[in-house]
């Protein structure tokens, strides 16, 4: 699950100032876990405030950019779900934005789930991206002056990216484009170690939900990371120290 727990939105920088407290991944579920089960806030609105304030990190980098359309690359975990509440926010401001999802619309999790069906209601194409093509597929619809959301994985995957996973990561790697931003963590980017997998997104920026990750600080972490935002969710800020202190 994508961390959802609340600090102001502020930039950490690109490492070349100081870091917000940073959370290893069980953190960031224990974090999920209090402000779903404790604090009694649904799930799918920890989703549409990350996903909310996302997409005006996505606006920033569109307009600095001179880019003209977003291309949001959506899996089927909860980090696609954001991708899906950040596409939705972008069009209701009258961005020009595309979204694909990468793999089957059977297998989102059920928060993900309603922001799709939500897109789908809203008459918004999700096109699947599947199998031995998918790569081929992502990589034609990047153009240059697209800013690419990789809301692929989220702070749970590590180890290898499988397909079709890994030719979409590549393939936005090499698409000729205006700027990438990622989504709590660059698809790829192991969020407690900081190595990177055998395909991993390496984004201009990165959105981080709750606090800055243990693994963007690691040597070489930044090369994927890009700058740093956190960004609020709306859960009490105190849950950082909570759970940091056991």
């Amino acid at each position: 699950m994508s961390t959802r727990a609340g600090v102001p939105a502020e930039r950490s920088g690109a490492y070349n100032g100081a870091m917000s407290r940073s959370l290893t991944r069980d953190e960031v579920r224990r974090v999920d876990g209090i402000a779903i089960h404790e604090l009694g806030i649904p799930g799918v609105v920890l989703m549409e405030n990350a996903g909310r304030n996302a997409a005006d990190r996505v606006a920033d980098l569109l307009r600095s950019r001179s880019a003209d359309r977003v291309a949001v690359f959506a899996g089927p975990g909860n980090n696609g779900g954001d991708g899906f509440v950040i596409a939705r926010h972008l069009l209701n401001r009258g961005i020009d934005t595309r979204v694909f999802l990468v793999g089957d619309a059977a297998r989102l999790t059920a928060d993900a789930g309603t922001n799709h069906r939500i897109l789908r209601a809203m008459g918004v194409e999700v096109p699947a991206l599947h199998g031995e093509e998918a790569a081929h597929k992502a990589a034609e619809q990047i153009r240059p002056k697209d800013i690419v959301v990789d809301a692929l994985l989220g702070t749970g995957s590590r180890g290898d990216v499988r397909e079709p996973l890994a030719g979409v990561i590549l393939a936005i790697n090499a698409a000729d484009k205006a700027g990438v931003v990622a989504v709590d963590v660059p698809s790829g980017l192991d969020c407690d170690t900081g190595r990177p997998a055998n395909a991993t997104i390496r984004a201009d920026r990165t959105v981080t939900f709750v606090a800055s990750k243990t693994g963007f600080a690691a040597a070489g972490a930044c090369e994927y990371t890009g700058e740093v935002f956190v960004a609020d969710i709306g859960a009490p800020p105190d849950l950082i120290e909570r759970v940091s202190n056991g």
